[in-house]
């Protein structure tokens, strides 16, 4: 990577951990898949109840396999031949889990997180229940403000996660978002969260690469 590039995303990286300390958060960051589950590791200790959110992020750094093949009692959303109702339960499970992971949609440099959602079942445990929250984001994920992070999560994300998703929905046709009222529309749930009450219980952990939508 071009070295000025390097500092204008170290720039960035900064700002961002800095304003999530200001709002009762704590941000990190690490280079790569390494140093990513290294913190976990340290994070999480063995034996702990753990949820997942979906996220591609979580495939694509190894996470889920660390936590399939580790000491933890895994709430696996994933694992083949799951039943619906079995998916229903562990998304319950997950509100009394010791961690819940997941990804954000999009974070601003100026600390607030923004996630839109189908049906809850991710951004619900994120805003109340386990006991700490531990999102993984790649630095594509960083934005200006709340108004940038809406544009990139309707123009981009949401339309290429409807598409990997198979929804009959105009977006995953036409590539963009129209606010459509379709039954299978994916962006239900619209939340922000700017801050917390118990100190450090969200962390981020900003992996320095392109992950996920």
């Amino acid at each position: 990577m071009d070295n000025n590039v390097s500092w204008y995303i170290e720039k960035q990286v900064e700002r961002t951990i800095n304003n999530l300390e200001k709002r009762n958060m704590a941000g990190y960051y690490v280079n790569d898949e390494v140093q990513l589950l290294a913190k976990l590791k340290e994070f999480i200790p063995e034996n702990s109840v753990i949820g997942v959110g979906d996220s591609m992020t979580l495939f694509e750094t190894g996470v889920i396999d660390f936590l399939r093949e580790g000491k933890y009692v895994f709430l696996d959303k994933y694992r083949e031949s799951i039943s619906s109702e079995e998916k229903k339960q562990i998304y319950i499970k997950n509100f009394s889990s010791d961690t819940f992971l997941c990804s954000s949609n999009a974070i601003t440099e100026d600390g607030e997180l923004y996630n839109i959602d189908g049906n809850g079942s991710r951004v619900a445990p994120m805003l109340y229940g386990p006991k700490q929250v531990v999102l993984v984001v790649g630095i594509n994920k960083i934005v200006k403000d709340i108004e940038a992070a809406e544009k990139r999560v309707r123009g981009y994300a949401a339309p290429i996660d409807a598409k990997r998703l198979g929804k009959d929905t105009p977006c995953a046709k036409l590539g963009y978002c129209v606010d459509c009222k379709s039954p299978n529309r994916i962006c239900n749930d619209f939340v922000i969260i700017r801050g917390q009450f118990i100190k450090r219980r969200i962390k981020v952990i900003i992996v320095g690469k392109n992950l996920g939508y």
